[in-house]
């Protein structure tokens, strides 16, 4: 197999893998509240390193190269729309 055809495999088996994440439905309460709480609502890489009060660098936010990045958000905003319109959870909690 030639690398043309491994990157077709690949992009193949990504794009199915974004499908999957996309068509997933929130039904379970307990499943909605278990991907907010794992699922985080920003980025936890970006980080800005002091000493002294000095900034010395700033690490940017990484998760926008995770080729998933947009499916997981979406699972989440549905997780969370879920709990607010169905269940009447307060979401401010996951935030």
């Amino acid at each position: 197999m030639n690398l043309l055809n491994k990157v077709r495999l690949n992009n193949s088996l990504l794009n199915q893998i974004k499908y999957r994440l996309e068509v997933i439905e929130i039904h379970d309460y307990n499943l909605a509240k278990l991907l907010c709480k794992v699922i985080p609502s920003h980025c936890p890489f970006e980080r800005t390193v002091k000493i002294l009060g000095r900034t010395l660098f700033h690490i940017p936010p990484l998760c926008k190269i995770n080729p998933l990045y947009e499916q997981f958000v979406g699972l989440r905003f549905k997780c969370l729309l879920y709990l607010v319109d169905v269940c009447g959870e307060d979401a401010t909690k996951y935030c």
